[in-house]
């Protein structure tokens, strides 16, 4: 039986936080999706195909990702998605009490509604206090963010227009 799981997230951008969590999930599942979604309550710095861009490079340039697909879903329930793709489990990064909060209602209906389980999963400790609203502020003011995304984003974040 091959264990398939969905990191689903806005990834906009995709921070070195989010990699860490790509990355061991990675080793823990057979199969792992990596899903930008769009969500209509935030305002994108970056549009969706640059997001899975960015996330598929960054994965590659880091050295890992044979099991890994990155795509992106906008319509319907993310359990609608790991029912299509044969997912049991939902990986979620939480940095705080505030996150776990915040994904913990989610994470019981999609139980109760598709059976699709939950994993927290805590960020490499370095990263904890990232979150990529962060990261888009601080780019957004000049402030230097190479130390919180992977390079290929950095690179881009220095000039978006290619």
């Amino acid at each position: 039986m091959s264990r398939i799981a969905v990191v689903p997230g806005s990834f906009d951008p995709v921070t070195l936080g989010h990699l860490d969590v790509i990355e061991r999930a990675s080793r823990i599942f057979d199969k792992l999706h990596v899903l930008v979604v769009h969500n209509p309550d935030k305002a994108a710095m970056l549009p969706v195909a640059q997001r899975v861009a960015l996330i598929e490079k960054s994965i590659s340039d880091a050295g890992f990702g044979g099991n890994i697909t990155v795509t992106s879903w906008s319509v319907g329930l993310l359990v609608d998605y790991c029912l299509d793709v044969g997912a049991t489990v939902l990986v979620k990064g939480v940095r705080s009490q505030v996150d776990v909060a915040y994904e913990t209602p989610m994470a019981i209906v999609n139980r109760n509604l598709a059976g699709v389980e939950t994993v927290f999963m805590l960020p490499d400790p370095g990263h904890a206090h990232v979150s990529s609203s962060l990261v888009r502020q601080v780019a957004a003011l000049g402030g230097d963010v190479s130390p919180y995304v992977p390079a290929a984003v950095y690179e881009f974040l220095q000039n978006p227009r290619g």
